[in-house]
């Protein structure tokens, strides 16, 4: 079976193919280091040619109000115009828990629009919403910054492994389309702050971390419910001890 992953080269995108590949299925890196652009169009036609299942793990290169809605609603119209055009069968999206309950976010607005072009193609779809990932740690205490002091949200959220999410990525493109969302979780729900602190702690930064309820997370306050999983998620099984332990050197 053909599948063409869109964002192929990048994280989760790179272990998404690769888990296919093994399974014997000729799969399609598309990014724009491969010759695939989905805001040009560049190479699209030909990239999904014959194809019966894309999977979009694209990302916004800016996170700015207006750039972040220009990229997925143009990257989205035009894959899904081609894949339309191609006879796609099945066609996947990686999006975000809780993205409909944070309309204050510029970023998770746009998410929400892509989304909303999914469901309005006549293809066949399953979205994929994901909680953050455990290589977002990092990113969350850098974001939250000042001198020698991070300061993060102290709202629950219930962050997964890049591997568990492209196990469960490879596995919906093996499945038949649901047409609807399913979310993806990692083990165990926990304070932002209190992981976050951890992390630094087990990479012996000795940054400060303090939780305030108010801190902004992607441009929206959260509360206890915005980033968890509803009752029925599919649950990764790798735990932030065995994913630092065996996390890159970039996780620091």
């Amino acid at each position: 079976m053909k599948i063409v992953v869109i964002g192929g080269t990048g994280l989760i995108g790179s272990k998404t193919v690769e888990r296919l590949s093994v399974k014997g299925h000729d799969v399609i890196a598309a990014s724009p280091n491969t010759g695939v652009n989905t805001i040009t169009g560049q190479g699209l036609t030909e990239a999904l040619a014959g194809a019966q299942v894309v999977i979009d793990l694209a990302n916004s290169p800016s996170f700015e109000e207006s750039a972040v809605l220009e990229f997925f609603e143009t990257s989205g119209r035009n894959l899904l115009a081609v894949g339309k055009a191609a006879g796609v069968k099945h066609h996947i999206a990686l999006s975000v828990v809780g993205a409909e309950r944070l309309p204050k976010s510029a970023y998770l607005r746009a998410k929400m629009v892509q989304e909303r072009l999914i469901r309005e193609s006549g293809i066949p779809y399953t979205i994929v919403h994901s909680t953050q990932f455990f290589e977002f740690l990092g990113g969350i205490a850098q974001s939250g910054t000042v001198g020698d002091t991070v300061t993060v949200s102290s709202a629950y959220f219930q962050p997964i492994a890049s591997d568990d999410v492209a196990d469960f990525m490879a596995d919906v493109a093996l499945s038949p389309p649901i047409n609807s969302v399913t979310e993806i979780a990692g083990p165990e729900p926990v304070r932002m702050n209190e992981l976050v602190a951890r992390f630094l702690m087990e990479a012996n930064d000795p940054r400060k971390v303090l939780g305030d309820p108010h801190a902004l997370y992607f441009g929206t306050e959260l509360d206890d419910r915005s980033l968890v999983p509803g009752n029925h998620p599919r649950i990764g099984a790798i735990r932030f001890e065995d994913w630092f332990s065996h996390a890159s050197p970039q996780r620091h």
